[in-house]
């Protein structure tokens, strides 16, 4: 067939459309089928964005609203097998209302501004979204001495209590288990909860929240959020500056210890991990005001770099784009009509250039900061050029990445799935590479075991061949809103090689890239290690409990192969470890670490002995794993 011609060969037969193909879905149902436009995606709870963590806070958000009206000091959250309690001391749901308000769409008290002035949301979703969404739901109001509840499972009532007496505290209590249908096997990783019950606090001083019984609760609003985002104050090129006036508040300084800039933004309460108009207008407020301070032109890349800051907005009638709220688009203060730059550019003019004409040493340490990044901008100038050049070259012949379709920086609706699997050695990432979903799923294939940069400059980046085309693919060179793929995942064996290239990697993007790891979007593949069957069923086991109770499910003599290496698993096999029941072990940097510390004691060379120990005491050895020798990496 000539180019020019039409190939009308994978045209499918025509399609009836007539009223049979016209289908209407109830609230619930359609929730259920479309969860990726109310909760964004839905995971298995590996990811801090999975769905499981957005019901969490849809049901939150209620009771933080009542809060910032004046009612209840404190909102109780517990976590138990899956299953979720909220109970909060607010005013509760008007009982008549209570089935309306979390089972019937567009209906909610938030319509009324007078009522909730500030709050998160105001579109009546985010209940009905939980409700439908799981497998047993429980809603129950107290107020003035009365009760009421009503039941659910997967959106459908099934209990609707009369009202009764009670002699509880006035409030509402949600219960919910998220639906194993949407979310498989599911799990609530804590330290992802801890995180949202932390920003709770901290953008709602004197409010305690107790998780699990462990209380959060903050009295210097950003500033302790800052401070607990950068660990010490003493890794600051100066101390903390804090701002707070009306409904903007804002936490700020320099990090000596990275050159990215970092943002903890909030809209009503509510994090947006992709800024927003308060956002922008805040970087440019920051920029302006310092170059009219000192009266010099800096470049303003030279002035963001490594900064880090938390800032925080409320109004009324809050847009976002998405249900989920990550990005906050309004552009007006209702309802004075002021806009949100002429708000926040004010408020920064005033309060930061009075601070620093009091503060000279502060003013000074700016100064010195600035002047350091553009010496060190400069410095790097040549490098990036001619290793970029070098990059192009290389990367015309190089196989290393296996590309994908869809990108994390593009607006398709699939981008939340994007993947990129770094993995050692051609069987694995061919393995990969053949299995792969090749709309979303990227390999990246290493050339053995990549350099130690511990102590090293960024410099190395762009001078070592496989760390600069790595970067590259990741394309985080100049920022990581750059990212192109969100998850990123370490796909390496479990045995010693495989887990030394894994400290390796974790090195790499700790010292260099520190925010791919604080955002979560490192992981690290799990792969099954047993494989049990007979004639007529096969079970992966990942551990070696679900290795005996495969063999107790399927009888007598099943096979039993253990996996040695990624390479051993053929690429029919691979596609069901990296499709939709994937199972990722997230790397998760606890706000009390240290990231020097712990790269020191892990990749350093001067506490070998003491590493060593640590290994020999933490060692989880399996029965038969059949290791006779364990190399310890010094």
């Amino acid at each position: 067939m000539e180019n020019n011609e039409l190939d009308f060969v994978n045209i499918p037969e025509s399609v009836d459309y007539n009223e049979d193909s016209i289908k209407h879905l109830e609230w619930a149902e359609h929730i259920r089928t479309r969860p990726g436009m109310y909760i964004g995606k839905a995971g298995d709870g590996s990811a801090h964005d999975d769905g499981i963590y957005v019901l969490l806070k849809e049901i939150i958000d209620n009771s933080i609203d009542e809060y910032v009206m004046g009612f209840g000091k404190s909102i109780e959250v517990s976590i138990v097998d899956g299953t979720v309690r909220v109970r909060d001391y607010g005013r509760g749901i008007p009982l008549g209302s209570l089935r309306d308000c979390v089972g019937q769409m567009n209906t909610g008290g938030k319509y009324d501004s007078k009522v909730f002035k500030k709050s998160v949301g105001l579109n009546g979703v985010g209940t009905k979204a939980v409700n439908a969404m799981s497998s047993h739901f429980k809603a129950q109001s107290y107020r003035d001495g009365k009760t009421k509840y009503v039941e659910y499972s997967k959106g459908n009532i099934v209990t609707e209590s009369d009202i009764l007496d009670s002699e509880e505290k006035n409030g509402t209590e949600m219960i919910f288990t998220p639906d194993r249908e949407l979310f498989g096997n599911y799990h609530y990783i804590m330290e992802y909860v801890e995180e949202m019950i932390w920003n709770y606090a901290f953008l709602n001083s004197g409010l305690a929240v107790y998780l699990n019984g462990q209380k959060f609760q903050a009295k210097n609003g950003l500033y302790d959020l800052l401070l607990r985002k950068i660990g010490k104050e003493e890794t600051c090129a100066y101390p903390v500056i804090h701002i707070k006036e009306g409904d903007f508040e804002c936490a700020f300084t320099h990090s000596n210890l990275t050159s990215n800039e970092e943002y903890f933004s909030f809209a009503n309460g509510q994090h947006n991990p992709l800024g927003g108009t308060h956002l922008n207008v805040f970087r440019e407020a920051i920029a302006k005001t310092i170059r009219e301070f000192y009266n010099k032109d800096y470049e303003v890349s030279d002035i963001r770099s490594s900064f880090v800051a938390a800032i925080s907005i409320k109004v009324m009638n809050p847009e976002y784009e998405g249900q989920t709220k990550t990005k906050f688009s309004s552009t007006f203060m209702e309802p004075d009509g002021v806009t949100i730059r002429a708000y926040i550019t004010d408020i920064i003019k005033r309060h930061f250039d009075k601070f620093l004409h009091i503060n000279s040493e502060v003013a000074e340490a700016l100064m010195r900061k600035i002047l350091q990044n553009e010496k060190e901008r400069k410095g790097m100038a040549n490098i990036k050029k001619l290793a970029k050049e070098s990059a192009k070259k290389v990367s015309l012949n190089n196989k290393k990445l296996r590309e994908c379709r869809i990108h994390y920086n593009t607006n398709h609706e699939k981008k939340l799935e994007t993947t990129l699997f770094i993995t050692e050695g051609d069987s694995a990432s061919g393995s990969i590479t053949k299995s792969r979903d090749a709309q979303t799923q990227a390999v990246f294939s290493l050339r053995g075991k990549p350099l130690n940069c511990l102590g090293l400059t960024k410099k190395v980046v762009y001078e070592n061949e496989e760390f600069n085309l790595l970067q590259a693919a990741l394309n985080i060179d100049e920022s990581i809103e750059n990212l192109r793929y969100n998850n990123i995942v370490i796909a390496t064996d479990a045995d010693v090689d495989g887990m030394h290239i894994r400290l390796l990697l974790l090195t790499f993007f700790l010292q260099f890239y520190p925010d791919v790891v604080r955002d979560g979007h490192l992981y690290i593949l799990q792969t099954p290690l047993f494989r049990v069957r007979n004639k007529k069923k096969t079970i992966y086991c990942y551990t070696d409990e679900e290795r005996i109770e495969a063999i107790k499910s399927l009888g007598t003599n099943p096979e039993i192969t253990r996996f040695k290496g990624l390479g051993e698993i053929s690429p029919d096999e691979f596609s069901h470890f990296i499709g939709p029941n994937m199972r990722l072990e997230p790397i998760i940097l606890r706000h009390d670490s240290s990231i020097m510390e712990l790269l020191k004691f892990y990749m350093g060379g001067k506490n070998t002995p003491e590493r060593q120990k640590y290994i020999i005491d933490n060692l989880r050895m399996e029965d038969d794993t059949n290791i006779d020798k364990l190399e310890l990496i010094g």
